[in-house]
């Protein structure tokens, strides 16, 4: 069965609230599976809820904006369990595709789905003219999509475009295919996360293209979600292009949860501060991490200053980045991370690679082999400091190595290093390690 919007009264002209109708298409298609069409035009939308067996197609041509009115949105977290005691905050952010408990759903075609971030975001002129900090925000932002407890989803060859909070958000989901996907964001935008597989178990993410301004694709293990549907493992994500002012690929911050049987390959790094950061903040595991075969670069952003510290993107422009440490001065201990495996990475970097287990905090069995480090100049921005946001050290000045390692038990490094001229002031050519057991490294550098 085949349901097109247009039988059901939707009019595209960009103004007209066509949530009724749309959703009129997709109850009667959760009657019998089939597919939702949306054809070419421009439909705007409140919150949908989409249900099993079924398959929601955008033609080309085909928008489908989100409404930015929080009466037209769906408050997620009370919709699953009668109240907003979830931990997820669905009133404050609403969003605009929703499934939850439902099998075989998949969200596909050549149209665009608009997020419609520039109603929110505005340049409040505060990093001293370079127009790279985050953005500023005002108004209601709901997420692009949230999606949870799905067995079976498919998001397949759509364009998700200026979303203005967390984009293709899969919370509990398991038998995951991410595939030829684009996610064409303001790459200033705050919050507006690319992929965000949350507790989702066997997952594949491959051949998309990533931009935006927070994390590119991030693996999490949130409170609520942890708590109902279990760890996050079984996640690969290979042939991917990245852009983001964070992190390309990402592991954490949220750890309450264990994170663990993941592969990161194939991709392309493209300025963005991280490339690969792994963070235990919340008591759990990460582990079995093999992370192979990613070129490009990263970079460091103008940050604006706050009671005197810099703040601003997470990040210093790092190749890699694995942290285990309290999120607070209160927080309880960070958790693990252990057997990560790095290999083959050709980057252009302003920053070499960063590891620190801190305050209760466990690093163990991490090798780096055959990497290819380019420490140069890519931005105005001097290194000064090194960043462990979020944790009671948050941003400090530090002296500045190629690697740094402290605490970090079992570490294996086997890196070129070679550095311009204005590196060379800053970073050392000696690693700075300390209280690390077993470590060796082979590094041949100028």
């Amino acid at each position: 069965m085949v349901y097109s919007i247009l039988d059901f009264g939707a009019v595209a002209d960009g103004t007209t609230n066509n949530g009724a109708a749309i959703q009129a298409a997709l109850d009667a298609c959760a009657r019998t599976g089939g597919t939702v069409e949306i054809p070419a035009g421009n439909f705007l939308s409140g919150s949908l809820r989409i249900y099993s067996h079924t398959r929601l197609y955008l033609a080309p041509g085909a928008t489908l904006t989100a409404s930015h009115r929080p009466e037209d949105m769906i408050d997620f977290a009370a919709e699953d369990s009668g109240d907003a005691a979830t931990g997820l905050d669905g009133s404050k952010d609403g969003c605009f595709l929703y499934a939850c408990h439902a099998e075989g759903i998949t969200i596909c075609g050549e149209g665009k789905i608009d997020g419609g971030g520039r109603n929110v975001y505005y340049d409040a002129e505060n990093d001293n003219g370079f127009h790279e900090a985050p953005l500023a925000v005002r108004g209601f932002r709901p997420r692009t999509s949230y999606l949870e407890d799905v067995n079976g989803l498919t998001v397949q060859g759509i364009t998700f475009y200026d979303s203005c909070f967390w984009t293709l958000h899969m919370a509990g989901c398991r038998n995951v295919m991410v595939e030829g996907i684009r996610i064409l964001n303001n790459d200033r935008g705050p919050n507006n996360d690319g992929i965000d597989p949350d507790g989702c178990q066997n997952v594949v993410i491959r051949n998309c293209i990533v931009s935006t301004g927070d994390d590119a694709i991030v693996l999490k293990a949130t409170r609520p979600i942890a708590a109902k549907y279990g760890n996050c493992e079984n996640v690969t994500i290979s042939g991917c292009v990245l852009h983001s002012r964070d992190s390309a690929l990402k592991i954490g911050t949220e750890t309450w949860g264990d994170i663990r049987n993941v592969v990161f390959s194939d991709c392309v790094i493209d300025r963005c501060s991280r490339a690969v950061g792994v963070w235990v903040r919340d008591g759990g595991c990460v582990e079995r991490i093999n992370i192979h075969h990613l070129t490009g670069s990263t970079r460091r952003y103008a940050e604006h200053f706050r009671e005197g510290k810099p703040t601003g993107w997470w990040g210093k422009g790092e190749a890699i980045f694995l942290s285990a440490a309290p999120r607070s001065e209160t927080h309880p201990a960070p958790g693990t991370i252990r057997r990560i495996s790095i290999d083959h990475l050709q980057l252009d970097a302003e920053l070499g690679y960063f590891l620190a287990a801190r305050d209760g905090g466990v690093i163990e069995h991490v090798s780096l082999t055959d990497c290819d480090l380019f420490l140069r100049r890519q931005s105005e921005h001097s290194p000064e400091y090194y960043d462990e946001q979020p944790s009671a050290r948050g941003v400090y000045p530090h002296a500045l190595s190629w690697l740094y390692a402290r605490g970090v038990k079992g570490l294996k490094v086997q890196s070129s290093v070679t550095m311009d001229e204005f590196m060379e002031r800053y970073i050392s050519v000696e690693a700075d390690v300390e209280d690390c057991e077993a470590f060796t490294f082979e590094k041949n550098a100028d």
